[in-house]
């Protein structure tokens, strides 16, 4: 982590607003290796540098990763004015003035679809996660209006895997999808589909181009991350050290 500002790194950490720290700064012992500091715009190596605030020492995260099953009804978004957002779900530690501004969504969930979502302060995975480049495969558990019989199963696992056209929806045109990963039929209705791209509703206009319709849709995983089946809907936690360190090891 760089050199940073006193007062980032205690907004950062839930002490309050950038002008919330500065009160603080003069009410409160914050020592920096046992230097008292007064002045916001004291520079702070996190990596090196002891903090305390009023004697208590802070564990600074370099970044957080938080893996949520997201329910129904809830929209992939910071706000809307309709609908109660993913970030709603979240507790009061982890809507700080900081986490406000830099947490973000790798990737968005459709409001009646449910599963892995992924939240993260860390910026450069981000775009390293959502550049078409990268190929993050993705999987979803699919279940179907209509049931397949196992003709059409290996038909559509065919078309699927060469690449299919889906038809247009609400603005969005029609689009070539890039050939799958992997299909694998539960049954007649139900299957997994793991796929490496991201396009608006994708999976359901995949299989409304082959006659069918998805009356429901979960994503299972995202990269080498799966969904912590331990989690009910609208539950989340933070990641471990080595489900971060899988994460991190994605490939352009």
């Amino acid at each position: 982590m760089s050199i940073q500002r006193i007062d980032k790194i205690l907004s950062h950490e839930g002490f309050g607003t950038r002008k919330g720290v500065k009160k603080l700064l003069r009410v409160s012992e914050v020592l920096v290796n046992g230097q008292w500091v007064t002045d916001s715009g004291f520079s702070v190596n996190p990596d090196k540098d002891e903090i305390s605030v009023d004697g208590e020492i802070l564990n600074i995260k370099k970044n957080l990763y938080i893996m949520m099953n997201k329910d129904r009804g809830y929209v992939s978004a910071n706000k809307d004015g309709q609908h109660p957002t993913v970030f709603d779900c979240l507790d009061d530690e982890y809507r700080t003035a900081y986490l406000q501004e830099n947490l973000h969504l790798v990737g968005r969930l459709d409001m009646d679809t449910e599963g892995l979502l992924l939240f993260t302060t860390d910026g450069k995975f981000i775009h390293r996660a959502t550049a078409p480049k990268t190929h993050l495969p993705k999987s979803y558990l699919v279940r179907l209006a209509h049931p397949e019989s196992e003709e059409n199963r290996k038909a559509i696992e065919e078309r699927f895997k060469a690449g299919i056209r889906i038809p247009s929806e609400d603005s969005e045109p029609e689009a070539d999808c890039k050939p799958i990963e992997s299909l694998a039929w539960n049954s007649d209705t139900e299957c997994v589909l793991t796929i490496t791209e991201g396009k608006y509703h994708q999976v359901k206009r995949m299989f409304r181009a082959v006659a069918n319709e998805v009356v429901y849709l979960k994503r299972l995983s995202i990269g080498s991350l799966s969904l912590d089946d331990s989690l009910a809907l609208g539950e989340y936690r933070e990641l471990t050290d080595e489900e971060v360190e899988g994460l991190l090891d994605i490939q352009p």
